[in-house]
């Protein structure tokens, strides 16, 4: 499966990742691909061997798509997550002014709303997650604001093209 890993607030890479075996896998990243060896070695310690050098690294997740990585004595801020979700949450993005309202791009299931009326959002935080096809996509604000209108509800039934939330842009609040 392909992942968009990243930096926070950096342009992310596609990492290809392939379960070939009990704890190896294959790792591509641009065109280049290796086999990682990869251990749980405690609560959030991994033990990883990549033709033959060994690493410990500390994963501490912080939310749904970001990872706190201590490895080789340095601390890495990540963002993860599956290529489809990424494109989803591209999608949503909008770059007109004023008010934005994001719709779902596919009939889906609502599993979670994130904030509440009023809240102040960032370009990129979760604010719905919807369950399509299976898979749960969060579903982000194309734009820092404050949200204006919640259109759905935790267990609610979508269908392609129905308004989820709109964002009122700091600017336009007044």
């Amino acid at each position: 499966m392909n992942y968009l890993v990243g930096e926070k607030k950096a342009e992310k890479e596609i990492v290809g990742l392939t379960e070939i075996g009990e704890g190896l896998f294959e790792v591509s990243v641009d065109g280049e691909t290796v086999r990682v060896d990869i251990v749980k070695s405690g609560p959030t310690v991994f033990s990883l061997i990549e033709e033959g050098r060994q690493w410990e690294a500390a994963v501490e997740e912080r939310d749904a798509h970001g990872f706190d990585v201590l490895v080789g004595g340095r601390l890495f801020h990540l963002e993860a997550e599956d290529e489809r979700s990424g494109r989803l949450a591209q999608s949503a993005k909008v770059s007109a002014s004023g008010p934005q309202t994001v719709e779902a791009e596919m009939p889906g299931k609502v599993i979670k709303v994130e904030v509440a009326l009023g809240d102040d959002v960032s370009e990129g935080q979760g604010v719905v997650i919807l369950e399509a096809m299976k898979m749960e996509n969060e579903i982000p604000s194309p734009i820092d604001g404050k949200i204006t209108e919640i259109a759905v509800a935790e267990g609610d039934t979508v269908e392609s093209g129905a308004p989820l939330f709109t964002v009122q842009p700091p600017a336009d609040a007044d």
